[in-house]
């Protein structure tokens, strides 16, 4: 195998601190696996000296066999492994642990779930707010914080700090310990056993790490004690690539390097051998844009092919038009849809794209969970009320409204699993306002019986109070209400074709089994299936492919409109940049004028790419052939 000089310098690199900043497409796994070689052929270490971190298993197990692959069946005892898997070894050497007693993440949500019914908080999405949750603990893990000084962004303080406490002190009694616990206790271990830290020292002289960006706080730590006075640390990512702050990882953390190891020797693998001239022009566009990071010269080794194709659709249903029209058009041209991804900000944009692509019977992956719209508790809402306008007296209906919005009316007045609120309105006969409010949701019910489903929603939200009820809660729980409405009007807006009620419940239905559907073929997808990659920026990092399309490239989605302070705005770029450096030849970059009846503008990073705002202005432009 050929390699550049950079390349060359970072394999033949022995001993002392060594950081690789290794640009998209550069071929840093071929140095690492390379430079593991190197060190024990040429440099004459015995490989069981050799530690390797990542990040996930499966770029664990695919260096490892990359690495094989490359020693021809020589005899080899190189480390490779995850943060948790080497941490969890070191715990179970010192202390016996066993693999039993790691709470898996399921059992986790499952803890925080019995607890929030057990204390009798009540939130709307807890799903979605559990998800939250065991994110910040593990940032507050990770970070090595002081709960005291720790402010939530999902809940009030008071409740997250008892979630948080009340979580550990069940870790304590059931002699468990979580994925964050391995960082913190191997970290408390080798400091207060000097003893045992020399041992592993001892055990691993060499250590390379890849994918440094994502490495936290606690991480860092452990890995500079292991390292010694040796500190033969052989580190290897691109800060511009970071994009896990929300679990601790700062780019802060690679740009501190140099400062803890002074005669850090820097090398830059700045070819790209993925992207074509277009594209890597394009994105260092972008990227110099952040303040907080390395500068890389970065250049193609492709020549100049297609340029960055902005595409201005007037709706989302016209930009999902466009974006089959397009895979269908690469189809033909021969490209395999395995060599096509769809890439966009959360996981809820692709919804109706979905839709779309299974109308066509085009095959898809979804690396995220597939998403139904239907399962949301704002639709969820909204089917309660249809159904009880339908004539349903179900208690379990009645409770999901009872108080979306605000009745005031109590939970346990719903005694009888047959609702009849003239029996409820003799309860409460003592107290006006409850009769009054029970009058007026009688009233509504009987409105609702004669609408649409189209007119019931907007009826429920305007004239009811739901969008009212909606902003308070968001506010609540320290959501943007924004996100929330653009849902309720998602949902609307799907029920405009049907008439009745039944019609949309039978569409709901449908749609639900055709989902399911996908996800059990999903299952079945190996990775060399023809299917067509559906993926976030998040979940997109470390592909590639020879057609990217990133769509609702819009302000507000990306960057996503929790961002506001620069730090923020910063790691958008990123995951913009990461999403655009995905694409090999083709890069289509797509943002919507209006969605909703509400006017868009085009991301910020749309006009960074294109130099400025006067080159955003083409709408689809037409693809040359390759």
């Amino acid at each position: 195998m050929e390699f550049n000089e950079a390349q060359k310098q970072a394999i033949r690199h022995i001993d002392g601190p060594c950081m690789v900043l290794a640009g998209p497409g550069s071929g840093k796994t071929s140095v690492i696996t390379y430079r593991a070689k190197y060190l024990i052929e040429e440099a004459g270490i015995a490989s069981d000296k050799l530690l390797i971190i990542t990040f996930t298993r499966a770029s664990a197990q695919e260096m490892k066999q990359r690495f094989l692959e490359l020693m021809k069946g020589t005899e080899t005892a190189c480390t490779f492994g995850t943060f948790h898997s080497v941490f969890f070894h070191m715990l179970r050497t010192a202390y016996g642990y066993n693999s039993s007693q790691i709470l898996m993440e399921e059992e986790k949500r499952a803890f925080l779930k019995d607890y929030i019914v057990r204390q009798g908080l009540e939130f709307d999405d807890e799903e979605e707010f559990i998800k939250d949750i065991m994110a910040e603990i593990t940032l507050v893990k990770s970070e090595y914080m002081n709960l005291d000084y720790y402010y939530s962004t999902t809940c009030g303080e008071d409740v997250f700090r008892q979630i948080y406490k009340d979580y550990h002190a069940y870790l304590e009694r059931e002699n468990r310990l979580d994925f964050d616990d391995m960082l913190i206790y191997t970290y408390e271990l080798l400091k207060e056993r000097p003893d045992i830290l020399a041992s592993w020292q001892a055990r691993y002289p060499y250590i390379l790490i890849d994918e440094f960006q994502d490495i936290n706080r606690i991480q860092y730590e452990v890995v500079k004690l292991l390292a010694g006075s040796r500190r033969n640390l052989f580190i290897v990512g691109d800060d511009d690539q970071s994009i896990y702050r929300f679990r601790g990882a700062k780019p802060e953390i690679m740009l501190g390097f140099p400062k803890d190891y002074p005669d850090t020797e820097i090398i830059t693998l700045n070819v790209n051998y993925r992207s074509n001239r277009e594209i890597v022009e394009g994105s260092l566009r972008l990227i110099e844009r952040n303040q907080k990071r390395y500068a890389k010269p970065l250049v193609s080794a492709r020549e100049y092919e297609n340029p960055v194709y902005i595409h201005e659709y007037k709706t989302d249903k016209e930009e999902n038009e466009g974006i089959l029209k397009f895979i269908r058009m690469y189809r033909q041209q021969g490209i395999p849809y395995r060599e096509m991804a769809v890439i966009f900000r959360t996981n809820t944009e692709p919804e109706r794209l979905v839709r779309v692509l299974m109308e066509y019977n085009i095959p898809f992956r979804m690396r995220d969970r597939m998403p139904n719209l239907y399962d949301h508790f704002l639709a969820r809402h909204m089917i309660a009320y249809a159904n009880i306008a339908s004539g349903s007296r179900k208690r379990s209906d009645y409770l999901v409204i009872w108080n979306r919005p605000k009745r005031y009316l109590r939970r346990d007045l719903l005694l009888e699993e047959e609702v009849e609120l003239d029996r409820i309105r003799e309860r409460v006969n003592d107290k006006a306002w409850a009769v009054k409010n029970l009058n007026q949701l009688a009233a509504d019910i009987k409105r609702l019986q004669t609408m649409t489903p189209y007119a019931a929603i907007h009826y429920i939200r305007k004239k009811m109070g739901y969008d009212d009820y909606v902003r308070e809660y968001a506010k609540e729980r320290r959501l943007k209400e924004e996100e929330l409405l653009d849902i309720l009007d998602e949902i609307q807006a799907l029920s405009e074709p049907y008439q009745t009620y039944q019609d949309w419940f039978a569409y709901i239905d449908e749609y639900g089994k055709q989902i399911e559907e996908q996800r059990a073929r999903q299952k079945e997808l190996g990775r060399t299936d023809d299917a067509i990659t559906l993926t976030t920026m998040h979940s997109a990092k470390g592909l590639e492919y020879e057609v990217v399309f990133l769509m609702e490239a819009n302000e507000g989605i990306t960057p996503y409109k929790k961002a506001v302070k620069p730090e923020d705005i910063e790691e958008e770029r990123r995951m913009f940049y990461v999403a655009v450096t995905r694409a090999k030849h083709y890069l289509h970059i797509s943002y919507v004028k209006n969605r909703y009846n509400k006017t868009l503008e085009p991301s910020r990073f749309v006009y960074e790419i294109r130099h400025d705002r006067r080159q955003v202005k083409k709408k689809q432009i037409r693809v040359r052939n390759s």
